[in-house]
């Protein structure tokens, strides 16, 4: 009887813990993006690029939550290349979409923003041919802390080129 009463008590724990699990699945289906991150390199089905004018670097690019994007000068236009994967893609993640018909534009030319299929699989948006990237070190709505890392990034004007103002620091970590 004792050996009954333990099995009992194992099986509604099992019981307990799938349905435990099962409402933890749930929660993850149904939302527009593969991961919830502040950088948010998972693959969004839409994005609003906006410009936003930020303090010291002046008109520029932001995302749908207001982060600062970035180009990266190692990044081609034409034809348009990512270099930026592994360790560089954790500081630097990409700004994405599904396509570019799905990203809504405030202050920027809808002509100029397309996307690209990196290597790793994830869809990148970019601006006039550059793909657009989000900075770790940013952490809060219009900060451009990754302005002028390494000579090499910058925050994103409208038209794509390169936001004048402001630097920041002179490694980028990784």
């Amino acid at each position: 009887m004792h050996a009954t009463r333990r099995n009992t008590r194992i099986a509604g724990y099992v019981a307990v813990g799938a349905a435990v699990f099962a409402l933890a699945l749930g929660g993850c289906g149904g939302g527009s993006k593969s991961s919830d991150t502040k950088s948010g390199s998972a693959t969004t089905s839409s994005a609003t690029l906006t410009a936003a004018e930020v303090d010291k670097v002046g008109t520029v690019v932001t995302d749908s939550k207001g982060y600062v994007l970035y180009r990266f000068d190692e990044d081609s236009a034409k034809p348009t290349k990512v270099t930026c994967y592994d360790t560089c893609a954790k500081l630097w993640p990409a700004a994405t979409a599904t396509d570019a018909r799905n990203v809504t534009v405030k202050g920027v030319d809808k002509k100029l923003v397309s996307t690209v299929k990196r290597s790793d699989g994830i869809t990148q948006i970019t601006l006039a041919g550059r793909p657009l990237y989000r900075y770790a070190g940013d952490d809060a709505p219009k900060q451009a802390h990754g302005q002028g890392v390494d000579g090499t990034w910058f925050a994103a004007t409208p038209t794509g080129a390169k936001a004048q103002g402001g630097s920041g620091s002179s490694s980028n970590g990784y």
